[in-house]
This record gives C-alpha cells, structure tokens and sequence, in this order.
C-alpha cells in the first residue's frame, strides 16, 4: 500500500483529501504544520508527498527543496495561489505537479495514481544490461538513471529526466508541449503547461552551453520542442 504524507494547515481540506484518498486504497498521515511535516518527509519513507504551499514554521517552497535535496519522490504542489510565478518557482524547486485550489478531490486522487504508477514503473523496472542513448556529448543511462554531458555526470529530477530521454529518442520530432505533457506526466494538460515549459528551462541549464542559443532542445515558436540531432 502506498504510503502518503500531506502537509496542510487547513483542516477540513487535509481531512478531505485524506479521505478521498484512503477511499482509493492510499495510507494517508497529515502534519498541519512546515516544521514537523518536513521533520516526517526527511525522517520517514513516503511514497508521495502533497504539499500546501503557505504553512506556518517553514513553507512549502522550503519543503519540497529539502526534500529534493535527498530523495526523487513524486511531490505534488497545491496552492490558493494562481499566479504563474508560484508554479514555476514550485516546479523549478523540483515539484513534479502543482495543483490551484479549488480542485476536485477526484482530480488530486487522479493526479497521484498517475505520479505513483510512473514512478513505480521507474523504481522496479530492471534489464539485464544498461540502456543507453547517445547523442553528440550527451550520454543517457536509461536503467541506472543517470546523465553525462560532455563527461559530466548532471543531476536530474525524475520528471527532467524522463522528459530529456523522451526527446533524445525522438530526435528531430516536433512536439506540442501538450503531447508532452501528456506523455511525461501521464494525463491531458487540462490547460496548465507552463509545468513543460519550466521542466524544458530546468534541462537547458544542465545541458546546454548557452541556454539562449541551444544546440540540443530546440523551441520551435508557436508549436512546441524538438530535440536536434
């Protein structure tokens, strides 16, 4: 059973969530507060963390960066707050998904089964030897997980990575930053893209020499990506 741990000082949504997803079949604990919720998610092993984005002690954006610091668990963003600047901040910490408030407690419990289901997936796959992708400077260990630029191991979220390989084995392809998104993360864009957008910057800086002229990820304008050969 999986095991989940949502930090929100708002009660009623806490317990609500909690709910909807225990009624899924998830193990579910709650922490209302910055401080010892991040105590948990260091301390403790979680498959998932949900994280409100305003909590009192430490806040959310603090969190999921402690958190990404030592472990590759999905972590999901929920705010009251819309403005963009929130998500990309939240995403570029290393958020995997960043939900607005109000949402349907059945979108959240869809958004985690596909977080979870893919990094499943990821965690348990094994093959007898190491798939490897190369291309121009770029080296790609799809089994152990790993990535060398130019003989430089580069650190990647899981979400970066999934992204990067999926362009490197589909050179020369355009895609729409909804294929994309539905590709990567699993679930229709429901009109929130900016999540690609900023995976896409995050990539660039590990990758490319100079991010205002790329020689790998490609922004073709109006359309979407492509990764060049």
């Amino acid at each position: 059973m999986s095991r989940i741990l949502i930090v929100e000082d708002e009660v009623a949504i806490a317990d609500l969530e909690k709910d909807y997803l225990e009624l899924s079949g998830f193990e579910v604990e709650v922490e209302n507060d910055g401080t010892s919720g991040l105590a948990r998610a260091l301390a403790e092993d979680f498959d998932l963390f949900i994280l409100d984005l305003m909590l009192p002690g430490i806040d959310g954006f603090e969190i999921c960066k402690q958190i990404r610091e030592k472990k590759n668990t999905p972590i999901l963003m929920v705010s009251a707050k819309k403005d963009d600047i929130d998500k990309i901040r939240g995403l570029g910490l290393g958020a995997d998904d960043y939900v607005t408030k109000p949402f349907s407690p059945s979108e959240l419990v869809a958004r985690v089964k596909a977080h979870l289901a893919r990094y499943e997936r990821l965690i348990g796959s094994a093959t007898p030897e190491n798939d490897i992708v190369e291309i121009r400077g770029i080296k790609i260990d799809k089994t152990a997980r790993r990535v060398w630029v130019n003989g430089e191991e580069k650190q990647f979220t899981a979400k970066e990575f999934d992204l990067l390989t999926f362009l490197a084995e589909n050179p020369n392809h355009v895609f729409t930053k909804e294929e994309l998104f539905k590709e990567i993360w699993n679930m229709d864009s429901v009109g929130d893209i900016a999540t690609v957008t900023v995976h896409i910057k995050k990539i660039r800086e590990k990758i490319e020499m100079n991010t205002a002229k790329p020689q790998y990820i490609e922004t073709i304008w109006g359309v979407g990506y492509r990764f060049k050969l």
